[in-house]
């Protein structure tokens, strides 16, 4: 009944607490007819965050949006206190108002969080420092593996020039930080 009309959402979570928030609605629509049949799904956008500390490469998630979940739900009389009332939520997001009936958000517009989710990778640049003529191993790409020289640094742009040896032949390539990793 309620599926055709099935809209995103925006909630605010207490910050820390979005993982809670999703695990309760996850386990809500296993455990329970009447929650499946008002919520589709949760969604927290996630980046890959990736640092390299003391030489050692370390990935860990983050949340894109923190304090926010996105729900798609069908949203109505019924459905709106079994959502509000969940437990580390603060409510929805709404234009400021809290009177008003939550405003959805388009299906373009979460597509585009999770495009920006999973193209994402972020480095904290500044535990990582690269100099020019040191040895560095290629850890990531089509080049994974090799061993080369950093050429030329870009901490701008977090990129590198490093020259490998293919074939005999001494071969520039530029390459991201997350890349590669000191020798």
């Amino acid at each position: 009944m309620a599926e055709n009309k099935k809209q995103w959402y925006v909630m605010r979570a207490i910050s820390g607490k979005e993982n809670k928030v999703e695990e309760y609605i996850n386990n809500a629509l296993v455990s329970s007819s009447l929650f499946r049949e008002y919520v589709s799904q949760v969604l927290i956008p996630r980046e890959k965050v990736v640092t390299l500390k003391n030489g050692k490469r370390t990935e860990k998630e983050r949340n894109l949006l923190p304090g926010y979940v996105l729900v798609e739900c069908y949203l109505c009389d019924e459905s709106f206190p079994l959502l509000r009332n969940i437990p580390n939520v603060l409510g929805f997001l709404s234009g400021g108002k809290t009177t008003v009936k939550p405003e959805p958000v388009s299906q373009a517009e979460v597509n585009k969080l999770v495009g920006l989710a999973s193209e994402s990778e972020v480095r904290a640049a500044s535990e990582v420092t690269f100099l020019v003529g040191e040895s560095v191993k290629v850890v990531d790409g089509p080049f994974n593996g090799f061993k080369g020289t950093v050429q030329e640094v870009n901490s701008e742009k977090h990129k590198l020039k490093v020259v490998v040896t293919i074939f005999d032949r001494q071969t520039p390539l530029e390459l991201g930080y997350n890349q590669v990793e000191k020798e």
